[in-house]
């Protein structure tokens, strides 16, 4: 049956309905994860917020994405990749709203406090959504383009963050910081959309032995009657799957969280984006806002560079290229802050720059966590990469914190001085994900899912 999925030479209007799906979900999911960064620059003076209260209401999101990710992806190999995918929709789209109702600083609780909470259920969601769409594409596209159809799956995922920045620039002036929250509802939307347009992984019915359902779930994909895809002859006993198996596969459980923990120094500069903007070039918060639309533009198109390349070089080729490319990037950004050509901030040019790497490399990197394990522990395996490289949403501010300021009121003076070990450390993390792409990492490029299936189990199959 997956045999005639691996022989498709087109892919069909139904697969690029479910490519066109999952990119908005991403786009509206990171929308939701980004806001925070633009409604803490309008808030951060006003509440007199310090440099740890600005870090624990952006680093819960990440806390809340360690367990999300490991929740969800081990849900989704149980009960299907279809159902995740609502359910996780709803968990970002409702506790986003519910930040509308934040109080003051001076209110029944704490506003940060109240901030902080939801935004942990936020990380819950958004983790779990990424930990799932990606391996549900994965497995309804042929082993040739799934390279490029994946990394183009992430491809709007920088333009949350630049709506984001859309909303602080122009909207947030008009309904207030809170209103920002009630966009958030938007990804409900996507309920509706996979409800009615994209049925079950035809890989996960496979493996519970749901044949007859896996049939038309691959018909719908391929478009033709489902009569024309043969059964097979004898049906296996459905697959069982437990979460510990994944520690029998340590080298790809390393590759998939060194990797994943690449978005360290992405998150972190993404989510103290706004505010540096506003200290090193001097910029009110909407004008801020505004300069964070041209870095996500310059990340978007990181990522349909990565489209081209992926397929070409191979993931850990590209990988490298990548990581090296924003950590040398991101060093020199940080020990030229004041540097200007004319008119033009060396700085701001400079970030852009490692807006375009840093989100390309993770074209790569999200794919690939999905790619290296078995298919009964695809999302799970996802989960676990993505939930440790979440990691990188808690270290990434967290740090900035420690090294620029502590708690210090944020001023000028408390971090232009610290912004070149910051990056560094930022630098440090891509550089990790270089080494671990390089000399832990297996190439994927090219090999179907039940080739890798074979691969990957055999240590597993010899030890037993």
């Amino acid at each position: 049956m997956l045999e005639l999925l691996d022989r498709q030479r087109k892919l069909t209007v139904n697969q690029w309905k479910l490519i066109g799906t999952t990119n908005l979900a991403d786009l509206l999911d990171f929308f939701d994860f980004f806001l925070i960064g633009y409604v803490l620059a309008f808030i951060t003076k006003e509440w007199h917020l310090t440099y740890w209260h600005g870090a624990i209401i952006l680093l819960s999101s990440g806390i809340g994405a360690v367990p999300g990710a490991f929740l969800w992806g081990w849900v989704a190999d149980r009960i299907g990749r279809r159902k995740v995918f609502i359910g996780t929709a709803v968990n970002v789209a409702l506790a986003t709203a519910m930040m509308f109702f934040t109080p003051g600083p001076n209110g029944w609780v704490s506003g940060w406090l109240f901030l902080a909470f939801f935004r942990f259920l936020v990380g819950i969601g958004n983790a779990g959504l990424i930990a799932v769409d990606l391996p549900l594409v994965q497995e309804f596209v042929p082993a040739r383009k799934r390279g490029w159809v994946s990394a183009l799956t992430t491809t709007l995922l920088p333009a949350g963050n630049l709506l984001g920045g859309v909303a602080g620039w122009l909207v947030a002036p008009i309904i207030g910081w809170r209103g920002l929250f009630l966009i958030g509802l938007v990804p409900i939307v996507l309920v509706l959309m996979v409800r009615y347009w994209v049925p079950e992984s035809p890989r996960w019915l496979i493996r519970m032995g749901r044949h007859q359902e896996a049939r038309k779930s691959l018909a719908w994909a391929l478009q033709i009657d489902p009569k024309e895809i043969e059964l097979p002859a004898t049906v296996p006993e459905p697959e069982k799957m437990k979460w510990r198996e994944l520690f029998r596969y340590p080298r790809n459980a390393a590759a998939a969280c060194l990797t994943g923990l690449t978005q360290t120094g992405g998150a972190g500069l993404a989510l103290w984006q706004t505010t540096l903007f506003m200290l090193v070039l001097k910029v009110s918060p909407a004008h801020a806002s505004y300069l964070v639309i041209w870095a996500s533009l310059f990340a978007i198109l990181g990522r349909v560079f990565v489209t081209c390349i992926i397929d070409v070089f191979g993931r850990r080729p590209a990988g490298v290229f990548c990581c090296l490319s924003a950590a040398m990037l991101i060093s020199a950004a940080g020990y030229l802050p004041g540097v200007y050509i004319g008119t033009t901030s060396v700085f701001f040019v400079l970030i852009l720059l490692v807006s375009f790497f840093a989100s390309g490399n993770y074209a790569i990197v999200a794919p690939y966590m999905a790619e290296v394990w078995p298919t009964r522990l695809r999302s799970s395996g996802m989960g676990l990469g993505y939930g440790v490289g979440n990691l990188g949403k808690i270290i990434g501010p967290l740090g900035l914190a420690l090294i620029a300021g502590s708690s210090d009121y944020i001023g000028p003076k408390a971090t232009l001085s610290a912004l070149g070990p910051a990056f560094l450390y930022f630098a440090s993390w891509w550089i990790i994900g270089a080494i671990a792409f390089w000399f832990i990492g297996s190439e994927t490029r090219g090999r179907s899912f039940e080739e890798i299936d074979r691969i990957v189990s055999q240590p597993a199959a010899v030890a037993r």
